[in-house]
């Protein structure tokens, strides 16, 4: 009987330890099984993100029009509002969901327009170059200031719709992009999640699968910039086959010098707003919808005109700077600090007599 007995408790203690070892064996395949499926659910989330991505950005493109955005003028000196311009008009097209900006040109204006108060265009262009120095998607382009004279608008419009925009496209030259594609989660916290699990060889725990989830389903796409790392054919977007239309960037003012007589001939109308189109900021005190009903030509193609309202108003002219220079007074803020610097080193857009001055200085 003690032999029995001890033989029974033996056997029941092996049995113990053999059910603990089991189940502790099954706990490993299980985990292991988990984190398999786990990393396999995360890849077919991750590729159907990313699959989902690429078809919303196809459709996207080829439902909206890529746009250059052009503004002539004369910059004399450019301003804070000429650049806001840009940006303002940039939202207004984006969000109709038809266009898709690509890109800004400053064209200013040769010396041969003739315009009181016209610094030379050396000097200009050089002050836009400095505006604009920190801008990843405006460019200041000197075809129309380097001509022999002074190039009606719709010329200016035909060189950059014709020779230079598909010169740049042709050869996937540096305007930005039109889409990114960036994770609006926490990717840095996930990747060190990732790394510490990776170095302890661990399956990655419920939290951070969710965490992976969130980051994958929260793409977001905003306008200028590259394309993300994945199967979108870059070459699509600079192909002959996805076409860019130049707009002519302008104030209000514009827009109403249309219904001054002989100022504009009517083909030049025609071409600018019927072939090109507009995009017009309003400024206070104006109504451009007006303008465009009063014009029989303006109004046949009033879906070429885009109307941008300005809510913050902000009345910056280059006349009242230039005035306020005159006086001198102040414009810090009115226009970009190193456009102020340069003006002031050389001396430009002073009182007459202090322009004398400098002359007479110079020659000395």
């Amino acid at each position: 009987m003690p032999g029995k007995l001890k033989f029974v408790t033996i056997c029941i203690r092996c049995q113990g330890c053999h059910s603990r070892k089991t189940t502790e064996q099954q706990k490993k395949r299980d985990l292991s099984k988990s984190h398999h499926n786990t990393n396999n659910l995360t890849a077919e989330v991750e590729n159907l993100n990313l699959n989902r991505v690429n078809s919303v950005y196809r459709v996207k493109m080829a439902a909206t029009t890529r746009v250059i955005l052009l503004a002539c003028g004369s910059f004399n000196p450019i301003t804070n509002m000429h650049l806001r311009m840009f940006e303002i008009a940039r939202d207004h097209l984006h969000r109709t969901g038809r266009y898709q900006v690509i890109g800004g040109i400053i064209s200013p204006v040769n010396d041969g327009y003739g315009k009181k108060d016209l610094v030379s265009s050396k000097h200009r262009a050089e002050m836009c170059k400095l505006a604009i120095q920190h801008n990843n998607w405006i460019k200041l382009d000197l075809w129309e200031a380097e001509q022999d004279t002074w190039s009606p608008t719709t010329q200016v419009l035909h060189y950059h719709q014709g020779n230079f925009i598909n010169s740049r496209i042709n050869n996937n030259l540096s305007y930005p992009k039109p889409l990114t594609c960036v994770s609006t989660a926490s990717p840095t916290r996930r990747g060190l999640k990732r790394r510490r699990n990776d170095a302890k060889n661990e399956s990655p725990s419920k939290g951070d699968f969710l965490v992976a989830l969130r980051n994958v389903s929260s793409l977001a796409c905003f306008g200028a910039g590259m394309l993300p790392n994945n199967d979108i054919d870059k070459d699509d977007i600079y192909s002959s086959n996805s076409p860019v239309q130049v707009k002519l960037l302008c104030g209000g003012d514009l827009l109403e010098s249309f219904a001054v007589p002989d100022l504009w001939s009517k083909e030049d109308m025609e071409t600018i707003v019927g072939k090109y189109g507009l995009v017009v900021i309003t400024r206070a005190g104006t109504d451009p919808y007006k303008f465009i009903y009063e014009s029989d030509q303006l109004y046949k193609h009033q879906s070429n005109i885009h109307i941008v309202n300005e809510w913050i108003h902000n009345e910056i002219s280059s006349t009242k700077i230039r005035r306020a220079l005159r006086r001198n007074e102040s414009v810090k803020y009115l226009l970009p600090d190193p456009v102020l610097r340069y003006i002031q080193s050389n001396g430009l857009y002073q009182a007459e007599d202090e322009e004398e001055k400098l002359k007479s200085g110079e020659k000395n």
